[in-house]
């Protein structure tokens, strides 16, 4: 196992700026995500770890010791790519032994640990099956086995799971995470899939624009986002800009354009994000912590408006409500069946729970 180190490290490609002076350091035996949209700088720096790329500026380093120009094949990095690049024209052991093969690892070792990887895998029935026969999930499997059987110090993944439909997905997430587990492997896996980075990491860095966000455990990123980029990427939230009143008794005040009564917030790390002064601000706030109440009541954070449309998605229901100024604020709960929907252009009270607001600045474009 290894740490891995990135200091400073810029990739150019001509005049585009693809990763912009990235520092982070991965600890050994970490599952460690590099979460962002497409475009954004997660596959290219996966790649200066790789060897693939090198950086234009900065070190890469593991274990502290210098890799920066270190060509791929002496890394010792295993890596899964998304179309898997397997073999068609070979057996599942074939491609699994490939690594080793050239290694010149000894037949019998080679027999021993591809067996091994395979039956970890749950794929040793499949030993001698062309891979052209197998299901993408199979497939898949195939793909980790042939990283993991030349017991690599990292473990690097890149969209693994996009081609595979939604029950695989899920079913391939926790194979994964209980490889990792049982490897005890360093890991980073490279996604644009906010469900993958907050089930399986340890840690994620959010990237956007070459450019990472913030780092954090998956609560720290839900709860914690530093900029509204991060708030709406991880999960859904509700953003409306706001301006600075002022403070009250521990409760700082805010004003909106779109809500008719001023805003009470906690004034806490939590609620409140660093910022400076002259910054545009918005209020996030989650669509599970919005309360529609049963009663109107006139306290703090109590806003109405009308049920404008209610959207039913098995496990939960979607509220949106339309307030005066035409501005939408969305509730989520879960489904207690369908006597509890509301109905479309019924007037309702909400609150916002002052101890479940975000302010935070937008990010830098």
């Amino acid at each position: 196992m290894s740490t891995v180190n990135l200091s400073t490290i810029t990739k150019r490609f001509g005049n585009v700026t693809a990763v912009k002076e990235l520092d982070l350091k991965i600890k050994e035996g970490e599952f460690f995500t590099f979460l962002g949209p497409s475009g954004c700088g997660k596959t290219t720096t996966l790649r200066m770890i790789a060897g693939f790329y090198y950086p234009t500026e900065g070190k890469v380093k593991f274990n502290e010791k210098d890799m920066t120009t270190v060509p791929p094949e002496k890394r010792n990095t295993g890596m899964v790519f998304q179309n898997y690049a397997l073999f068609p024209h070979m057996t599942v052991y074939e491609n699994v032994a490939f690594g080793l093969k050239v290694r010149r690892i000894s037949k019998n070792e080679t027999k021993s640990r591809v067996e091994d990887v395979l039956n970890k895998v749950r794929l040793d029935q499949y030993i001698d099956r062309q891979v052209s026969q197998l299901s993408g999930g199979q497939q898949q499997r195939v793909a980790l086995a042939r990283a993991l059987v030349i017991e690599p110090d990292i473990l690097l993944l890149d969209e693994p799971l996009s081609n595979l439909d939604a029950r695989l997905r899920d079913e391939m997430r926790n194979e994964i995470l209980r490889l990792q587990r049982e490897y005890g492997i360093t890991t980073i896996y490279v996604t644009h899939d906010q469900v993958e980075a907050l089930t399986m990491s340890d840690r994620i860095a959010v990237f956007n624009f070459g450019e990472c966000q913030q780092v954090g455990t998956p609560s720290e990123i839900y709860n914690k986002p530093v900029n509204d980029f991060v708030a709406a990427f991880i999960g859904e939230t509700n953003l409306f800009s706001v301006t600075p009143d002022k403070e009250n008794e521990g409760i700082a005040v805010f004003q909106s354009t779109d809500f008719d009564k001023s805003i009470y917030v906690g004034h806490t790390e939590e609620n409140i994000g660093s910022y400076v002064e002259g910054e545009e601000l918005v209020m996030s706030i989650r669509p599970e912590a919005v309360r529609i109440l049963k009663d109107s009541d006139d306290g703090n954070n109590v806003f109405k408006g009308k049920v404008s449309l209610v959207q039913f998605t098995g496990a939960s229901v979607h509220t949106y409500i339309e307030m005066k100024n035409g501005a939408l604020i969305r509730a989520t709960d879960l489904n207690n069946g369908p006597s509890t929907y509301l109905k479309e252009g019924t007037p309702v009270s909400f609150q916002l729970p002052q101890n479940q607001i975000r302010v935070i600045p937008k990010a830098r474009e």
